[in-house]
């Protein structure tokens, strides 16, 4: 009797149960709906703030204001919920996975009184893996264009 076939069963049920964990796996508000304006530029992540890739954004209009329509854009984006928080509480958190296999990326928004205007800061980070390929970037870009057109 051959061994490569129970090996390969075993290779394909543990292949499984990790796609399974994956998209399945909790997400727990305390470990993701955090402070984006702590948030610091590396692998995998693309921040807005002052420790990030760009300083954050200001714009006119109250935070709440912000909020709700970048809550509008992002939750007309395929594959997107929202995990934690609200326009009206200042914060708030997505969860973005991809199409197929259903990796999730967590993307956190907050808005604060600045000067005249608000400030927009934002923290869209990988779960899983060390290289998203440029896309929370991608996608946060993408709301902060439609956003400013508005």
């Amino acid at each position: 009797m051959s061994l490569l076939r129970p090996i390969s069963t075993a290779f394909a049920v543990i292949v499984t149960f990790g796609f399974a964990w994956i998209r399945l796996a909790p997400s727990y508000e305390k470990d993701w709906h955090v402070d984006p304006k702590d948030a610091t530029a590396a692998a995998g992540r693309y921040v807005v703030g002052s420790q990030g890739h760009v300083p954050p954004l200001r714009l006119s209009g109250t935070p709440t204001e912000i909020l709700s329509d970048l809550d509008r854009i992002a939750m007309a984006t395929p594959q997107t919920e929202r995990l934690a928080g609200s326009p009206a509480e200042g914060r708030i958190t997505y969860i973005t996975r991809t199409k197929v296999f259903g990796f999730p990326d967590y993307t956190t928004v907050a808005a604060e009184r600045g000067g005249d205007g608000t400030l927009l800061y934002v923290f869209a980070r990988l779960r899983f893996g060390r290289d998203d390929m440029g896309v929370n970037r991608r996608r946060v870009r993408a709301w902060l264009a439609e956003l400013q057109r508005d």
